[in-house]
């Protein structure tokens, strides 16, 4: 189905980040919306404008994704679903072992023993957690992953989003659904929070009410952020073009900057007399932490099919962010 054609859309995990920003990209296409959340990690308040405006074209369930499917929503029919329902941010994952790994695997299974029954197009969205350990960088698709041990809950939450893909590819050839599936790499934007160990947002807080800019371990561990309305519109051409069914796409930005640069830039960007401050891993998290020194993905896969060129910068997503910042401060 064309994306432009009006469709009927299920969007788990809508009240989200990212799931709030497709929301209203679904609903600017003219589509009709659907959300299932049960807001652990969301927030109603994403979605309010959308639902003010749009009344008429959006639904709004607060619901486990997993009992709605087997309660109310058993029947539902949809012309595509996006499913981004999961438990999200490193210091969630290391807190809650058990709910991220029980949330992310069984809510995946019963979206895709739903679709399974009618064919549903659907978006699974992925991590680049799932590289693991991996040390053959730019990242691809097919590259070999590396987990540490189980010991260790850091890495429960890349193995449950790995898990997550084997299922989703293994419906796919076996029924053949149309399943896309994106490695989402360090997505930043407006309505992004810090409290789940968001960096950027952590950042930007920290620079606005002159508080020290925490920095874990060294400072020198890179990653590749990308604007999530950079990121959001090709979710419905990825669904759309059957090029991309079946497959695993990273999806990103490939231009990377270390932790240190990133607290600098903020500093910079928001004119900021903000420390830098250095944070062992240990006083972070809990004693044994591994993170990653460089995560950059290989886009050769996505561009080979459309021509995605990330065009928002750091430095207006960083102001976007203090914007933002600024106004929930004005109203408290």
């Amino acid at each position: 189905m064309d994306p432009g054609d009006s469709q009927h859309v299920l969007v788990t995990g809508g009240s989200g980040f990212i799931g709030s920003h497709l929301v209203n990209h679904l609903l600017d296409l003219g589509h009709r919306v659907d959300v299932v959340d049960d807001l652990s990690t969301g927030r109603l308040s994403n979605l309010e404008d959308a639902l003010a405006r749009h009344s008429d074209r959006l639904t709004f369930v607060q619901s486990d994704l997993s009992e709605w499917l087997s309660g109310p929503g058993c029947d539902s029919r949809f012309d595509c679903i996006y499913h981004l329902a999961a438990a999200v941010g490193v210091k969630l994952v290391v807190d809650d072992p058990i709910s991220t790994i029980e949330t992310n695997i069984m809510q995946t299974s019963a979206i895709l023993n739903h679709v399974e029954k009618q064919g549903t197009p659907l978006f699974i969205a992925s991590t680049s957690e799932v590289y693991g350990k991996g040390e053959a960088v730019p990242f691809h698709e097919e590259s070999d992953i590396t987990f540490g041990p189980t010991s260790r809950s850091r890495w429960s939450y890349a193995c449950s989003k790995a898990i997550d893909e084997y299922l989703g590819l293994a419906h796919a050839r076996r029924d053949g659904t149309p399943i896309v599936i994106a490695r989402f790499f360090n997505t930043v934007g407006p309505r992004q929070v810090g409290a789940y160990g968001m960096v950027l947002p952590s950042f930007v807080d920290a620079a606005i009410s002159g508080a020290p800019l925490q920095v874990y371990g060294t400072g020198e561990q890179s990653r590749c952020f990308c604007d999530v309305r950079d990121i959001v519109p090709m979710l419905p051409r990825m669904l759309a073009e059957p090029r991309c069914h079946g497959k695993v796409f990273n999806l990103g930005n490939d231009q990377p900057i270390t932790i240190n640069e990133l607290a600098h830039l903020v500093r910079a960007t928001l004119e900021s007399d903000s420390e830098v401050l250095a944070v062992p891993y240990d006083e972070a998290y809990a004693p044994g932490f591994e993170d990653l020194a460089v995560r950059a993905p290989d886009l050769t896969r996505i561009r080979e099919i459309f021509d995605f060129v990330p065009s928002y910068t750091l430095e207006q997503t960083i102001h976007d962010l203090a914007e933002i910042a600024g106004s929930r401060s004005d109203c408290s």
